[in-house]
């Protein structure tokens, strides 16, 4: 497993998670794609993962309801796949939540994409639903985890 260091950066800083989203993904977009999917979002938490100088993967995260914070993005670059950046990520993330006071974390998964849905349920996440994505013309798989059980607020 690659022992990379995660650094929170400031969710404003568009052209580092566009660069990064470009070189995973596809289609690929643009800074003001990004910057519209992020505007009014509260509670954006943004995290790269460096091996040496080199960003190899990243994190995007937003509250999705008060309870929930949901895992936009989180990916990997292909030459560093496989190598658990994507599991020091996801746990950052779930540590960061936990600390924030949510309930839960969630992502959704494209059907098609095995090793995400393997990730998914080997790391404790439920299948907690399914939805068409008409910009991908393909399902969504939805993940939940618990991941901060204090009832002291109920």
């Amino acid at each position: 497993m690659a022992d990379a260091i995660i650094d929170r950066i400031d969710p404003r800083d568009f052209a580092l998670v566009t660069h990064l989203y470009n070189q995973i993904f596809r289609p690929e977009r643009t800074e003001a794609q990004i910057r519209n999917r992020l505007r009014g979002r509260h509670n954006i938490f943004i995290q790269v993962a460096r091996i040496g100088p080199d960003a190899v993967g990243f994190y995007v995260g937003m509250e999705l309801k008060p309870s929930v914070h949901f895992a936009w993005l989180c990916g990997v670059v292909p030459e560093m796949r496989r190598a658990g950046i994507a599991s020091q990520l996801m746990n950052r993330a779930e540590e960061w939540a936990t600390a924030e006071g949510y309930r839960s974390l969630r992502f959704e998964c494209d059907n098609k994409v095995r090793p995400m849905l393997h990730f998914g349920i080997a790391s404790g996440y439920d299948i907690v639903g399914l939805r068409w994505d008409p910009d991908r013309l393909s399902n969504l798989v939805i993940f939940e985890k618990t991941i901060n059980t204090d009832d002291a607020d109920d």
